[in-house]
């Protein structure tokens, strides 16, 4: 017997209204089995609201089946007295690390598993350095988990689970809100516990990077699973991989480019495995003889670049702003340092950086949530700061969705939820649930979610309630933390497709924080670069993601794409290095057909 069998599960929830009369059954897993080894890495995988975390839940006795059975070390969860064990032997990180922070500090938290589980002080100790160095927040520990970044508070809740060292650790979604370095660290990190300590790893995603490296990947649609096997057994299926509306990896994107249009054979990637092993196969394969081409990076310095010039009174202006967290006090935290930027009209501005730049920050003082202890910023000419200037106002028009949704998530309902801002700007009950339907709409929900607890729903889909909560406002500029953060990948292009019409068609300025360059490269005009509570490079997104050296400095991952034109062209091959876009990179390397 495997440490976790699974024969058989449903589980169905029901839905009720105000008085406690039940107005739905729904069915969120349906006949699930599946086996684990102890020592195994599994992946489970699926759009959002298709059971991954529900079943997820049940592995550590959160939730207990309708039907069928759980074994979790030999233990049946359906038997209250050992559910304690089961949650032990099973230890799970959640999407929202705020929902299993405790303590004041750093170091407290990460004790608090061990603590309860009666381990001896000195060995607390040790597993508690043991596991921030793990998540690389060490230097944290006397830090308190509210002065964080959303993804330094997924490191915690990370270090935290690791300190209590179960038999299992599940992750549910759990890098959704890192950078992707982060997202490396703790990918790494896992595969360490499992190779070097034999734990069993089952991480939740619908990132299929992700799942590059686990021993078996299950794919999960509407409560059921779908298909299972390795990793390379599931990229060669990617019809079934979009019909549950997810993706093959980019690398993966780009291998099967290559072998359909024969510039790579099969029998050539055998042995390729990363990006790294790919870029060098094309480069042997289409190295040329003449004199190499510089590297145009070693010429590029992390600089700010130029941007067009705006009037100062349109737009947001940022004039030499200054923001730290805890002033004063021992725990002061950087937020941003003399940072200068302005937002023009109908521009679409992606801020990118790694956890912790400043990103959030910068976000919040674009709508006077937060007021610059340093400098000045200007709303259409006017000083926010000033006595007689309305921030309600300010509020109105630009309206902020947060990186955690539950922070914008208050209602008892759906409706009620995104009807509430419009309701506050003294316009009708009608008009507001007109706006609040058409807001709803606009972000692919459907109509049955408008009378469902926004608390019931999946992380992705309390995204989107939050966006629409904001849309519902109409407002003139949209500001948003990582808005495709928990969102599938067909979700997610959704999503960056109604902002593009919003802006494109309605002159809507939007400024988007995002991790993924794949995305910025696509959807932005525009690009700032963060590092450390500073602005590094601002300019059009070609100019900006094509100083690939500046962007590994400043701690981001540069994709894969852009990486293959840079290392064709300094072995000679005349492709443009210009192209950051998908579409045209793969057009670049169709010329590989000629040589």
């Amino acid at each position: 017997m495997g440490l976790i069998n699974i024969k058989n599960l449903t589980f169905e929830y029901f839905r009720r209204d105000e008085e406690g009369n039940l107005e739905e059954m729904i069915e969120a897993l349906k006949g699930v089995s599946l086996d684990v080894n102890q020592g195994e890495f599994i992946a489970i995988v699926g759009r959002n609201g298709s059971g991954k975390s529900t079943l997820a839940k049940h592995i550590n006795a959160l939730l207990l089946p309708s039907e069928g059975e759980i074994i979790v070390d030999g233990l049946d969860t359906a038997e209250e007295e050992v559910r304690l064990s089961v949650r032990k032997t099973a230890g799970m990180i959640f999407q929202n690390p705020d929902n299993q922070i405790v303590a004041n500090l750093v170091e407290e938290d990460v004790a608090f598993g061990p603590e309860n589980m009666g381990v001896p002080t000195p060995d607390i100790w040790n597993r508690v350095d043991e596991s921030l160095t793990t998540v690389e927040m060490q230097e944290y520990g006397a830090h308190s988990p509210n002065l964080l970044s959303g993804g330094q508070k997924q490191r915690v809740a990370i270090a935290g689970v690791l300190a209590m060292e179960p038999k299992c650790i599940i992750f549910d979604e759990a890098t959704s809100m890192l950078d992707p370095q982060g997202r490396e660290q703790i990918l790494f990190a896992a595969r360490q516990l499992q190779k070097e300590k034999k734990i069993t790893i089952i991480f939740i995603t619908h990132h299929m990077d992700e799942v590059v490296w686990a021993d078996r990947v299950f794919v999960m649609d509407k409560g059921r699973i779908v298909t299972h096997g390795t990793p390379r057994q599931i990229f060669k299926q990617p019809w079934v991989l979009s019909r549950c509306g997810l993706q093959l990896p980019v690398l993966y994107q780009y291998i099967d480019f290559l072998v359909n249009n024969r510039i790579v054979s099969n029998d050539e990637l055998e042995n390729v495995y990363g990006e790294e092993e790919l870029i060098a196969l094309l480069c042997h394969k289409y190295r040329r003889e003449h004199e190499r081409n510089e590297n145009i990076e070693n010429r590029k310095r992390l600089s700010e670049t130029q941007t067009e010039a705006h009037s100062a009174t349109e737009g947001i202006l940022l004039n030499h702003v200054s923001y730290v967290y805890g002033k004063g006090f021992a725990q002061e935290s950087l937020g941003l340092k003399n940072v200068s930027l302005q937002i023009g009209k109908g521009e679409f501005v992606a801020v990118i950086g790694e956890t912790g730049s400043g990103k959030s920050t910068l976000m919040q003082h674009l709508n006077g949530l937060l007021l610059p202890q340093e400098g000045e910023i200007y709303f259409e000419g006017k000083d926010i700061t000033d006595k007689d200037f309305s921030l309600k106002m300010l509020r109105q028009r630009v309206g902020l969705v947060f990186q955690n949704p539950d922070n914008q998530l208050f209602a008892e309902s759906v409706e009620r939820d995104v009807c509430f801002g419009p309701e506050n700007m003294n316009i009708s009950r009608v008009e507001a649930q007109k706006r609040a339907y058409e807001a709803i709409g606009m972000v692919g929900l459907p109509d049955t979610i408008y009378d469902m607890s926004p608390f019931q729903l999946s992380g992705g889909q309390k995204r989107r309630v939050a966006i629409a909560g904001v849309l519902a406002m109409k407002p003139d500029y949209l500001v948003l933390d990582e808005p495709t953060s928990g969102l599938d990948p067909v979700s997610a292009r959704e999503l960056l497709e109604l902002l593009k019409r919003l802006q494109v068609e309605a002159g809507m300025t939007v400024v988007m924080v995002s991790h993924k360059l794949e995305e910025v490269a696509e959807f932005a005009d525009r690009v700032v670069v963060m590092k450390q509570g500073r602005k590094l490079l601002d300019g059009a997104v070609k100019d900006v993601l094509s100083q690939v050296g500046a962007l590994e400095q400043a701690g981001l991952l540069v994709p894969v794409g852009i990486k293959m034109l840079y290392a064709l062209h300094r072995e000679g091959v005349d492709v443009d290095v210009q192209m950051i876009r998908q579409e045209d990179i793969l057009e670049q390397l169709l010329k590989l057909r000629r040589l």
